[in-house]
């Protein structure tokens, strides 16, 4: 069936990709393998010809572009967006502390982590480091530990009696992985472990000392179908990396080109303000350079429409009552519709409706979402840059169970019917009876 080869490509995809740096890695090396140009930034651009284009920032984030001989201007852009990164546990800058011949890892927590499940994993380690070889040149490598080599262990139920009725976990002092049983109490060196790690992945390069890292531990288990038909998936980072996928390969596998954005963005999870996230610059500045007339722009930006996907809670049959009776979507039952009416979600009556006849065409089932009265609603990459750029906006995503969990879960399907939608969206020509591209009334 075709929604399983598709959904083993996105399981391989996510393995690959255990932190933001990783996941767009892998994007480059997808788009490159079929002929997208990489830009770099600190150079200056040129008029680009026809053709597909992609830009990095700061190795976490990406934009990827296809242009046709006609003028974005006239024909506004199929623009989508999702974002790389995805609560975890960050490594601290000096992480190591012995304790009762332990040596464990402090960590800091990013983002709105649930905590609770990542107790008694098999953690391992991943990020980038920043070295110095012996001629002060500086770089930077991503890395990889690919094994376990931490672990976070319960507190026994023996000595905490009531853990089960009422538990509260401190960041700070009960969420310090172990990594290593000391016989002294001496700290290991952390760069000569980090050089060591080089040296395995890199034999060719030859630092001379790590001056920095943005590591996070992970869990090692892979993403795997699950269910007794294969229903499920279930894996860390489906949030969003299922997006980020389920994107890229709808741009690629679009039946016509048309001028198309793709922007993967990093931080969405802290809140999106940095220069990689979608409350920084990094479109705005892409745009300017893509159009540097402003009129162009604004004409194009008018005549544009921005998909901005991002998972969505499905219900949970333990807790049905978590969600608003009239709005429970169910898994492998198509791409959630977001609405909130504070704006938590961008989504407007006539953005919702191009998606609903998106999802039509592809013969994709569609669902809605919005979130109890009684209940704090998340956001998404979507309101900020409709607010960043003036772009009119829908919010979607996959439903999907445990979001911000070290193992989420989805549909099998889920993937597969977004990315139909979404190849929709890249391939539809002309003005497409109204959006995008055309002069709406």
């Amino acid at each position: 069936m075709p929604h399983i080869s598709f959904t083993t490509n996105l399981l391989d995809f996510i393995a690959r990709a255990p932190t933001a740096f990783h996941a767009v890695s892998s994007v480059s090396d997808i788009l490159a393998d079929r002929g997208f140009v990489e830009i770099q930034e600190p150079s200056p651009w040129k008029p680009l010809p026809p053709g597909a284009y992609f830009i990095r920032r700061n190795d976490s984030s990406l934009i990827a572009l296809t242009l046709t001989d006609e003028k974005p201007a006239l024909t506004g852009l199929r623009m989508a967006g999702a974002h790389t990164d995805s609560p975890g546990l960050k490594l601290k800058p000096i992480p190591g502390r012995i304790n009762h011949s332990y040596l464990q890892f402090g960590v800091e927590v990013y983002g709105g982590a649930l905590l609770a499940p990542w107790f008694d994993r098999d953690l391992s380690l991943a990020g980038r480091v920043t070295w110095q070889d012996q001629d002060g040149a500086i770089g930077s490598s991503l890395i990889d530990f690919r094994r376990p080599i931490g672990v976070i262990p319960s507190l026994a139920i023996h000595l905490d009696r009531e853990v089960n009725k009422n538990r509260s976990i401190n960041k700070q002092t009960d969420l310090v992985p172990i990594v290593m049983l000391m016989e002294e109490d001496r700290l290991p060196d952390l760069n000569v472990i980090l050089l060591e790690q080089l040296a395995r992945q890199y034999p060719a390069i030859r630092p001379s000392v790590v001056t920095d890292h943005e590591l996070f531990f992970y869990d090692s288990q892979p993403p795997a179908f699950v269910g007794l038909q294969n229903e499920f998936i279930a894996g860390s980072r489906l949030d969003n990396l299922l997006s980020c996928y389920a994107l890229i390969q709808a741009m690629l596998d679009s039946r016509t080109r048309q001028n198309s954005l793709v922007v993967l963005n990093d931080h969405e999870e802290t809140g999106s303000l940095s220069g990689t996230g979608a409350r920084g610059p990094f479109l705005q500045s892409v745009l300017e350079r893509l159009m540097p007339e402003i009129n162009d722009r604004r004409c194009c930006l008018s005549r544009s429409l921005f998909i901005s996907v991002d998972n969505a809670h499905g219900v949970h049959p333990n807790f049905a009552g978590k969600h608003d009776q009239n709005h429970r979507p169910l898994l492998n039952c198509g791409p959630v519709i977001k609405h909130n009416a504070n704006q938590h979600y961008a989504t407007t009556s006539r953005t919702a409706s191009y998606f609903r006849r998106l999802c039509q065409r592809a013969a994709v089932p569609v669902q809605d979402f919005v979130m109890r009265n009684d209940l704090a609603c998340g956001s998404t990459i979507g309101p900020i840059t409709a607010g960043e750029i003036g772009v009119e906006v829908v919010d979607v995503g996959v439903p999907s169970l445990a979001m911000h969990s070290i193992r989420e879960m989805t549909g099998s399907r889920d993937g597969w019917y977004v990315y139909n939608a979404l190849k929709e969206f890249f391939s539809s020509g002309g003005t497409d009876n109204g959006w995008p591209g055309s002069d709406r009334q």
